[in-house]
């Protein structure tokens, strides 16, 4: 079997290809490689360049006429860029997708995995848990991205054009176990990356928010470990067929169950690394929500898959993939992150 990966040269597509070849599915990784790094790549089949491209789609259809299934992880995902450049991230994330599914169906590839996000949820204060019913409340143009595209994507399925199963990601966290492939970013915006920056560096942490209506005031996630949801994407592989049987377009929640705090999460990396981390208080940023984590019943139900690695597992393979980024990618690379 073969999957085609979009942005498969990125954190969480690359994650998922290493999966793919512990389990006997050959990756076909497709990346114009702006935030993606050719070293995840090694060893794999790759092609650079961009979703849009229909000349390259066909090509790589004509080689690999046994692609069933594609994965779409290419997209920009940080929350504040977002807010600055909502032109750029609804040409990457929308425009650039619509002509990604056309070239698909147009090489007869009817089975599409969407990676789509959690940022959509609106989050239910009694205690912030979501399930894929619940009502949605973008509060960023990412967030309106991805909820358009899930739109989009609702409506082909029902036109009977393609089979979808939208996974919508919470917090990835965490590394490939072997360590083959990591967060390649040098910069990241979420709250671990910045963690271990400041760690390393002997700062403070920022804390950004204290003023949300959770137990502690800080914003609430639910940080699930990337070999989880790479875990998840094999279970959906296999199971397609089964899944989008009686309904052509699905929606399913991966996270760990559990909400996590920020203020939680500093002590839990302070427990990993044997040393408190220092904190300071600021503002919220633009775009962000108190947030939310998911019921994952549906998970179980359908992919028969949970998470399996606890939020410590997250913190404990980021610190060592931390360690071992320069020998895999060298010392230049990325400062801006994609969803790839």
């Amino acid at each position: 079997m073969k999957v085609l990966i979009a942005g498969g040269a990125g954190f969480i597509g690359s994650t998922i290809a290493s999966a793919c070849m512990d389990n006997g599915i050959t990756p076909v990784i497709l990346d114009n490689l702006a935030t993606g790094r050719r070293e995840f790549t090694d060893g794999r089949i790759f092609y650079d360049g961009d979703i849009s491209d229909g000349t390259l789609i066909d090509r790589i259809f004509t080689e690999h006429p046994d692609i069933r299934t594609a994965v779409d992880c290419a997209a920009l995902i940080v929350v504040p860029d977002s807010v600055a450049n909502p032109l750029g991230y609804y040409r990457e994330n929308v425009a650039k997708g619509i002509q990604f599914l056309e070239h698909l169906v147009r090489n007869d590839c009817r089975n599409l995995l969407f990676s789509s996000s959690a940022s959509i949820y609106q989050a239910d204060p009694s205690d912030f848990s979501v399930d894929e019913q619940s009502p949605l409340e973008t509060l960023s143009p990412y967030a309106r991205t991805k909820a358009t595209f899930e739109t989009i994507l609702r409506d082909v399925a029902a036109a009977g054009t393609l089979n979808v199963i939208s996974l919508r990601y919470f917090n990835p966290i965490g590394a490939d176990p072997q360590l083959r492939t990591g967060l390649q970013i040098r910069t990241p915006t979420h709250a671990l990356g910045k963690m271990i920056d400041v760690h390393h560096a002997g700062e403070p942490f920022s804390i950004t928010g204290t003023d949300y209506p959770t137990h502690d005031g800080t914003g609430i996630r639910d940080y699930v470990h990337v070999w989880d949801l790479a875990a998840a994407h094999i279970k959906a592989i296999e199971r397609f067929d089964t899944v989008t049987r009686t309904a052509p377009y699905r929606v399913i929640n991966l996270g760990t169950g559990r909400g996590t705090t920020v203020r939680e999460l500093v002590t839990a990396f302070g427990a990993v690394t044997g040393t408190p981390l220092r904190t300071v208080e600021t503002d919220r940023r633009p775009g962000d929500s108190a947030g939310a984590y998911a019921r994952v019943d549906l998970a179980r139900e359908l992919l028969g898959w949970k998470a399996e690695h606890s939020i410590e597992d997250g913190i404990r393979d980021s610190l060592r993939w931390y360690d071992k980024r320069d020998t895999v990618i060298g010392t230049g690379g990325c400062t801006t992150p994609s969803a790839s």
